[in-house]
């Protein structure tokens, strides 16, 4: 499956033409992004809401299901990662972004993603460095596929501005709407406040499915190195000892497997 027949490459140059200078942190929105056989295919094999094999995360900041097991995808999804990581397209993005990217083969903390009814998805920062790899998380890229997701469903990509003095999300800036085979890209290393502006409404069927797929660069000496994701509450909840114990232990990388909620019976996701 070679990215010529599944994929406009036009149409992503167009999109990412005023990417640097998006606010409040570079991004760019591509419609369209897959054509529709491609497209209909990845949304026929996506893996059921109620599968056993997610990977789950269900706590005070987050809820969502995940898997990145190579294992587990079907042969359209399988050779559409492995498209998205082939050298080609990583050097075509590159020049797009002006920085050397790197794949992870891995997908880690990437995939699919799921939230259900419920969904929730607190503002946060990515990991920084891969621990297994050694490079920064540089470029996000996330692929809606759920079909009839409706705007009073919630569950849009909230992007914040950056709070330096209490290092947190200042004002939410953009919301973004998981609308049907569209791709969002943005730099997650410039303090990239992100997550759902409105958690999913509590209805039964209502989903939100994604793709999301991160490239690397080469971290420089100052680089932070933090190995998860770290959230911020939302104005909403109360402040707690509870919240604040969650979310360091969510930091740290050798602690955050004790907060997930559980662990898969295959393919731990263990990433974001």
């Amino acid at each position: 499956m070679g990215s010529k027949n599944w994929i406009d490459f036009k149409n992503i140059e167009e999109s990412f033409e005023n990417f640097s200078d998006q606010k409040p942190f570079p991004h760019c929105i591509v419609d369209n992004f897959l054509n529709e056989d491609l497209f209909n295919k990845l949304e026929e094999e996506f893996l059921p809401f109620d599968s056993p094999r997610w990977f789950v995360y269900d706590n005070l900041v987050e809820k969502k299901k995940a898997l990145n097991d190579w294992n587990a995808f079907p042969p359209a999804t399988y050779q559409f990662f492995q498209s998205m990581l082939a050298e080609g397209f990583v050097e075509k993005l590159s020049k797009l972004v002006g920085t050397k990217l790197y794949p992870d083969p891995g997908l880690h903390g990437g995939g699919w993603h799921i939230h259900g009814p419920g969904g929730n998805l607190n503002p946060h920062l990515d990991y920084v460095i891969h621990p297994k790899l050694g490079l920064q998380r540089k470029i996000n890229l996330i692929i809606y596929v759920q079909r009839d997701l409706m705007d009073e469903h919630g569950g849009h990509l909230g992007l914040w501005e950056h709070n330096p003095l209490e290092n947190s999300p200042g004002k939410l800036f953009r919301e973004i709407q998981p609308k049907r085979n569209r791709a969002v890209f943005f730099d997650a290393s410039m303090n990239s406040w992100h997550g759902l502006s409105r958690p999913l409404v509590e209805k039964a069927g209502v989903f939100r499915k994604s793709y999301a797929i991160y490239y690397l660069c080469r971290p420089a000496l100052t680089t932070e190195n933090r190995g998860r994701a770290l959230f911020a509450p939302r104005n909403t909840q109360i402040k707690s000892k509870e919240l604040d114990s969650l979310i360091s232990l969510r930091a740290n990388l050798e602690e955050s497997g004790k907060v997930y909620r559980q662990l898969p019976p295959i393919g731990p996701n263990l990433g974001d």
